[in-house]
């Protein structure tokens, strides 16, 4: 065991050295020799700040005994709890001067400051709420809240995110600390998590490794055991952090388990365990940040390593830096024993000591200035509030929708003595009710829910019979599911009776577990948090002012998983125009003209066909469902460009007749640069059809060139063109240079042309001076609370909801699937005005619907109606084309095939997509026509389009859907 440690230890101080740059390296060698043996012990420590008297809610400051610790041991970090901002500030900066070395400042903040600083700073909502969320730019922005809370207060490090997957609805620790129980959805929303911390310069630190979801022990009380194969945690436990790893993330906590498929060591916790930390996270998962324990006072390593054993078993583990150990002299004397008598080296030491400084540099904890406690308060507090909006409003869920009159429920929908209000866990009105009670003539009811109450169960039941309608919210007075979350018997049994009946809407809000009580509703809504801002959200999503986006992150009742939306809700399967737009696409996948695909149709704002037919590929059975995620190719030119276009025209900062080289300043003398932005909206610009950029990085045969490509990104070669294809950064560039060269047609006729919108993505570019992605995912898609639509869905979606495009035997020599198919966008790394978008048939026609409702959606208004008008209608004596938009031909009434279908208004605007995409809205029939496929997969051939397959299926819609 010694040589492996000895091994160990010299594999981190050279993978240090190699990572670290010459002032840093300065630095670290600089503190480290400044430091006595037991500093550098103590400099791998974090000791809390304050505790509270879970009974009494009296809080305790450590600051005395912290105090003395630094003076005598030089301990390297603190860790935030409970107190007032501006006591912990005033005792931090004191600490902080009192140090020789920067004190690296931490808090266990999941939901930010406010979980621990809980008698002035208001917290987020918890993890779970935000697993609900589909969009996970939300969970971005969310922990950048965080991260800004973190700065202000001098914070580097935040011991967040939990990544455990919460397969227990029982686990009486993690529960709703957990993003859910999707493995996918786990990682995916950590990352954004990590990213949003460590871009802002906050460290993250990922939890509790190797996971700590399915226990029904809590490790602050004993120690929990999961008995599960290795296969298991493989699949399941592992598959977070193994992603979190890979993708970059520069600390880990360990948590305290018992896990006899990794150690059978007696009662030997994971935290302690040289098989879990150096086997398993170091050389088996490759993990090189720094690792921390789990707080070393719990009893899950107190109660079978006592009196500074747990300190010194976690480093013998491999641990860097230990969290609150118990007695911190007693610990620093029995590590400095077992360094005397050889059971620890004092070169591993040195690894642990340097590893950690190395970190406090390059997360400037040396150069952090001393906390401003003016206006402290208020500046943690000022972003919280409209981010809890934010989050409720991505995160509502309608779990169970069968009553469509609730769907929405509109004031003056009922009459005086129709609606009743019934609350149960709340004594007084709330928000909640306030509303409620505001806007329907409802009589209210209030119930309690962890008491007997005077009111029976039968005599309530009795007095609600005669209402047509009854809304019922559930306040559970706990979080944790021990009794039920508090929940009484005879609540329960009122709960259960109300929720079975038909003409009730349940409002749950609280843990998500809880919900268990009403498995029978018929009409259930989720609303995950208990406070003000969820409360008025909640009411909104009621009456049709916002819609619900949310969907299940856990399963509750053994079946309910899947959200519905406000759209979805009572979709009839048996229209005839379903059954007709089904034998189309079951007669195309049969001859092979697409393995599958998903049509939308909706009329009014109305859902009536929503659905997916066949597979992804041919040969693997992963079947298309409605929320498959496609690439949309040209659908990209109407979805993201002309949006933005749109966008910019109506804020005066562009102008349709001015010529693009007073955007673009590389094309200015060049004849390009000439054209108009009309024009290339049009595509009369007289460019050629495509730039074919891939073809300068290939040769004859179609492989790539020698040198072009690498095979992992870093500073030469940073554009992801495919997975595992690298490209430098001169190639994003290039296309403006190639531009600059073409001279263009004189005759400036119609051409369909793939480089005047190229040029218009590099104009919104110049002008917003962000890149073409993050501008349209801040101004529509996260505002319209979409979740699948954007760029790069390799960063943002697992990767076995995007159904992959081409088999691509030459240029990148792969399937692709994730990146996008056009091979000119790939090299300009995925994000181009032409083609990049991916998206699922819903999120596209939220998109169109918002433009059939002259600009609005969602009570918000994106677009001027005139604005819509003018780029949707017809603009040229040369072609068919509105600006940007795609539309019918002017004479489909005498033509042998009319386009894109021959009951089509001359209102109709749309595109289509080469990968076998298509939008269409036609604002004479307030009607939406979403259809996504594959047709290049494998390969691309034409059959698709002979057949005729978006065509074939807008017929059938005009001719079926007339009653609508």
């Amino acid at each position: 065991m010694q040589k492996t440690i000895t091994f160990i230890t010299a594999f981190f101080l050279f993978s240090l050295a190699i990572g670290q740059n010459p002032g840093e390296k300065a630095w670290v060698d600089s503190v480290y020799n400044s430091l006595t043996p037991r500093e550098r012990i103590g400099q791998l420590i974090v000791m809390r700040l304050s505790s509270i008297d879970s009974k009494t809610r009296t809080i305790s400051f450590y600051d005395s005994l912290v105090s003395r610790c630094i003076k005598n041991y030089n301990i390297g970090g603190l860790c935030l709890f409970q107190g007032s901002p501006v006591a912990q500030a005033e005792m931090v900066n004191r600490l902080r001067r009192e140090s020789k070395t920067p004190l690296l400042i931490t808090i266990d903040g999941e939901w930010g400051l406010g979980m621990r600083m809980t008698d002035s700073v208001e917290s987020l909502p918890r993890q779970m709420m935000l697993g609900a969320i589909r969009d996970t730019h939300v969970v971005y922005a969310y922990a950048r809240v965080v991260a800004d809370q973190c700065r202000r207060f001098g914070i580097q490090m935040d011991f967040a995110p939990v990544i455990d997957i919460n397969n227990n609805p029982l686990n009486p620790v993690i529960n709703d600390r957990s993003f859910g129980e999707d493995k996918e959805r786990v990682a995916l929303m950590g990352r954004q998590y990590v990213n949003g911390l460590e871009q802002a310069g906050v460290m993250a630190c990922v939890k509790h490794f190797p996971g700590h979801g399915d226990v029904s022990v809590d490790s602050h009380y004993d120690l929990p055991v999961i008995n599960k194969t290795r296969s298991s945690l493989d699949s399941l436990e592992l598959y977070p952090f193994r992603s979190l790893f890979a993708s970059g993330v520069s600390s880990v906590m360990v948590g305290h388990l018992f896990i006899p498929s990794i150690d059978t060591a007696s009662n030997r916790a994971t935290s302690l365990s040289a098989k879990n930390v150096t086997g398993l996270l170091r050389e088996e998962l490759g993990f090189r940040g720094l690792s921390f324990t789990d707080a070393l006072e719990m009893e899950g390593v107190k109660k079978y390593f006592p009196f500074g054993k747990s300190a010194l078993e976690a480093l013998r583990a491999g641990n860097d830096m230990l969290l609150l150990p118990d007695n911190v002299p007693t610990a620093i004397d029995t590590i400095m024993a077992a360094v005397e008598k050889g059971l620890l080296s004092s070169g591993e030491i040195e690894a642990h000591c340097k590893k950690v400084l190395s970190y406090k540099y390059r997360y400037g904890v040396h150069l952090t200035p001393l906390i401003d406690t003016k206006d402290l308060t208020a500046v943690l507090n000022q972003s919280i509030p409209s981010m809890k909006r934010l989050v409720a409003e991505n995160a509502l869920t309608l779990a169970m929708a069968e009553n469509r009159d609730f769907f929405p429920l509109k004031a003056g929908e009922t009459k005086k003595g129709e609606l009743a209000y019934v609350n149960i866990g709340l004594k007084r009105e709330n928000s909640f009710s306030a509303a409620i009670l505001r806007e329907y003539p409802a009589d209210s009811f209030y119930f309690p829910i962890n008491g007997d109450s005077t009111l029976s169960t039968d005599s309530l039941l009795k007095k609600l019979e005669s209402y047509r309608k009854i809304i019922v919210s559930i306040h559970p007075p706990s979080r944790r599911p021990a009794n039920n979350f508090g929940i009484s018997a005879q609540a329960a049994s009122l709960m259960k009776a109300l929720a079975m009946q038909h003409k009730v809407l349940v409002v749950h809000f609280g843990n998500p577990y809880a919900a268990t009580n009403m498995c029978m509703a018929r009409n259930l809504v989720i609303a995950y948090e208990d406070d003000t801002v969820v409360q008025q959200t909640a009411v909104e999503a009621i009456n049709g002012r916002l819609p619900y986006r949310g969907q299940l992150p856990v399963t509750i009742c053994n079946n309910l998983r899947v959200g519905y939306s406000c759209w979805e809700a009572g979709r009839d399967d048996e229209l005839p125009g379903n059954r007709l737009i089904d034998s189309i696409m079951y007669d195309a996948i049969q001859q092979k003209a697409m393995p599958g695909g998903v049509v939308l149709v909706a009329r009014q704002g109305k859902i009536l066909h929503h659905k997916g037919y066949g597979n992804m590929e041919y040969d693997y059975a992963e079947p298309v469902t409605t929320k498959s995620i496609y690439d949309v190719a040209s659908v990209t030119k109407v979805c993201a460009t002309t949006l933005a276009i749109m966008k910019l025209f109506e804020e005066h900062k562009i102008k349709l007749n001015r010529k693009i080289s007073s955007y673009l300043p590389a094309l200015k003398g060049k004849a390009a640069g000439r054209i108009t932005v009309e024009k290339l909206l049009l595509h009369e610009g007289g460019l050629p059809p495509t730039l074919s950029l891939h073809k300068l990085a290939i040769d004859t045969s179609g492989r790539p060139l020698p040198g072009i490509f690498a095979a992992d990104s870093g500073e030469a070669y940073p554009i992801r063109v495919a997975n595992h294809v690298y490209a430098g950064k001169k190639w994003n560039d290039e296309v403006l240079q190639r531009i600059a060269g073409i001279t263009p047609s004189k005759e400036k006729k119609y051409v369909y042309s793939d480089i005047d919108f190229m040029l218009l993505g590099k104009i919104i570019e110049h002008i917003t001076g962000e890149p073409l992605d993050e501008y349209v995912s801040r101004v529509f898609y996260c505002p319209l609370g979409l979740s699948t639509i954007g760029y790069k869905p390799y960063q943002r979606m697992p990767i076995k909801s995007i159904v992959p495009t081409e088999q691509e035997k030459g240029f990148r020599q792969q399937l692709i699937r994730g990146d996008v198919h056009d091979p000119t966008a790939a090299m300009m790394g995925g994000v181009a005005g032409h083609a990049g978008v991916f998206s699922n048939a819903y999120d596209l026609f939220v998109i169109m619907q918002m433009l059939l409702n002259g600009g609005e959606f969602g009570g918000t208004r994106y677009f001027k109606r005139e604005t819509i008008l003018l780029f949707t209608s017809y603009h040229s004596d040369k072609s068919r084309r509105g600006l940007g938009f795609d539309k019918p031909e002017k004479d489909n009434s005498s033509r042998p095939q009319p386009y894109p279908a021959r009951d089509a208004s001359i209102l109709a605007f749309g595109h289509l997509g080469f990968t076998g995409t298509c939008v269409w809205a036609d604002p004479a029939y307030n009607q939406v026509y979403i259809l996504l496929s594959n047709r290049v997969y494998p390969s691309a051939d034409d059959r698709f389009v002979k057949m005729n397959i978006r065509s074939k299926v807008l017929d059938a819609i005009y001719r079926s859907y007339w009653i609508y």
